[in-house]
């Protein structure tokens, strides 16, 4: 064995030195190249084995090894090719080339159907790209994961608002009907009719903070219908000489007199906001700019395109930093000092644009001043706002002398109100507290009309409609309420409808019962 070992190394060939006549330079010009090489070419399965065993997840792992193989072998045929310089053993030669054939034409099989495999994997620039879409999607999701825990605040501050602005206008309801009651009652008394008349203003401005409350919660539709903003900037023009200092300059740039689609009292509520905003953001003193402008947009993701009025609200003040600015539109959020401000002014804003098809945007530098732009759609043949109906009109005293009035309302003192404004118009009156109690006056007395309240513990205004419609269809409702969505009251008495919003005056209950009984 050991003889046949040393004539595999040995041989009986002559050495490959013999063939370069044993010319120095050759000789080891050959024996340094292949001994460089071949260590070279053991380095690299040493790299490829070491990348294998350390990423076990590379794709392909397989062919790495056999790659590794096929280098190993291809150093070895160097490695016996400086063995042969000075010995012939071309016996081994042959085998290691053997071996490396085999390797390097298994390698060969195998790496052609991977080919397109290995084409297909994506490239750096693809995963960069791919990194890219991942964060922009992770950002997105983050951003509705936030917009819905938003909603659901939201959701909770709407109910919160809307159940105070229900009790609330129920009180503004007694009050204000029990002032109109004073003021029909001592009309010559000119001293009381003042008082009654200053009262009846602050209630009314009650009333547009609980219809604003409501709105913000969603639960009173606002009722849109064309507006000339003309009317609405003279109010406010009037409103804010009375009350913001003479070291505030106004100016109104009104370049369009265009209408837009809003409800005038939302809109002006919320102009009125912008504006007391803007003074506070200047306590030394400024200018206080309301500017309109007519504007076609398109291509927003936040209103549909189409022609719009802009009503641009601006100061002079301490402006906004950007943290500020991002949560401007929280309910609640507000950077004013405790008792300076309830944070639900912008978020009103934000709610009555939206809620009118617009939209709302906002500019501010700090040191600079803000600037606060409301878009609504645009109309064409505004009408005149028009003022409270505060008295009965004549002719409507003597179409409802007589009619037989059924109040539906849980509240005893609302009750006791309305029915004195429905004896001061001749109107025969009757009372229940619940919608059960109701059903059955309306089977023994045969009311002409019922005056109902929307929001009642059990059977609210719309069941009690229901039931009284199919008992006496002839009946007529209207639905007396600060509370109920418009679209429930439509599905129970359809398109026509009347509803009396809380609080009303006798002008407005007798109004409103003409046209129920017309």
């Amino acid at each position: 064995m050991f003889e046949g070992l040393r004539d595999l190394i040995g041989g009986h060939y002559a050495p490959h030195g013999y063939c370069l006549l044993w010319d120095p330079w050759l000789v080891w010009t050959m024996a340094a190249s292949d001994a460089l090489i071949a260590l070279a070419y053991f380095s690299i399965p040493i790299a490829l084995v070491t990348f294998v065993r350390k990423r076990r997840d590379v794709a392909f792992g397989g062919i790495f090894w056999l790659f590794a193989l096929f280098i190993t072998a291809c150093g070895l045929t160097h490695v016996v090719a400086l063995w042969n310089l000075w010995n012939g053993a071309y016996e081994l030669e042959a085998i290691i080339k053997l071996i490396t054939a085999l390797a390097s034409v298994g390698t060969a099989i195998l790496l052609w159907p991977l080919l397109p495999k290995a084409i297909a994997l994506p490239s750096p620039a693809h995963l960069r790209e791919a990194n890219r879409a991942l964060r922009a999607e992770i950002a997105e999701r983050e951003k509705t994961e936030a917009a819905l825990v938003q909603a659901r605040k939201m959701e909770a501050m709407g109910q919160l608002t809307g159940g105070i602005a229900h009790d609330f206008n129920n009180l503004l309801q007694v009050v204000s009907g029990s002032l109109d009651l004073i003021a029909a009652r001592t009309s010559e008394d000119e001293r009381i009719q003042h008082l009654t008349s200053a009262a009846l203003s602050a209630v009314d401005r009650g009333r547009r903070l609980t219809s604003q409350l409501l709105s913000f919660s969603r639960i009173q539709r606002i009722e849109l219908r064309p507006v000339r903003v003309a009317d609405v900037l003279s109010g406010l023009r009037d409103l804010l000489s009375r009350t913001i200092t003479p070291s505030v300059a106004q100016h109104f740039a009104t370049d369009s007199m265009s209408g837009v689609m809003a409800d005038p009292v939302q809109l002006e509520l919320a102009l009125l906001n912008l504006a007391f905003n803007a003074r506070d953001a200047m306590p030394d003193g400024g200018k206080l700019t309301v500017a309109v402008n007519d504007q076609h947009l398109e291509g927003r993701d936040d209103v549909a395109d189409g022609d719009y009025v802009g009503i641009t609200v601006s100061d002079t003040g301490t402006g906004m930093t950007r943290d500020v600015l991002a949560r401007v539109f929280e309910p609640f959020f507000t950077t004013k000092p405790v008792g300076h401000g309830s944070g639900l002014g912008l978020s009103m804003v934000f709610g009555m644009a939206r809620q009118s098809g617009g939209t709302v945007t906002i500019d501010s530098t700090p040191g600079k001043g803000t600037s606060v732009t409301i878009f609504l759609r645009r109309a064409e043949e505004a009408r005149p706002l028009e003022a409270v109906k505060r008295r009965a009109e004549t002719d409507d005293i003597r179409q409802l002398e007589g009619a037989k009035i059924l109040v539906v309302d849980d509240e005893p003192i609302v009750r006791e109100v309305v029915t004195d404004m429905l004896d001061g118009l001749g109107c025969k009156v009757i009372t229940a507290e619940n919608g059960e109690q109701a059903l059955e006056l309306v089977d023994s007395e045969r009311p002409d009309a019922l005056l109902l309240d929307f929001a009642m513990p059990g059977m609210n205004g719309a069941d009690v409609a229901r039931a009284a419609l199919q008992r006496q269809p002839r009946t007529r409702i209207v639905f007396a309420t600060g509370f109920a969505a418009s679209e429930a009251i439509e599905a129970v008495v359809g398109e026509d409808a009347v509803l009396l919003r809380k609080p009303f005056s006798p002008g407005q209950l007798a109004d409103a019962l003409r046209r129920a009984l017309a």
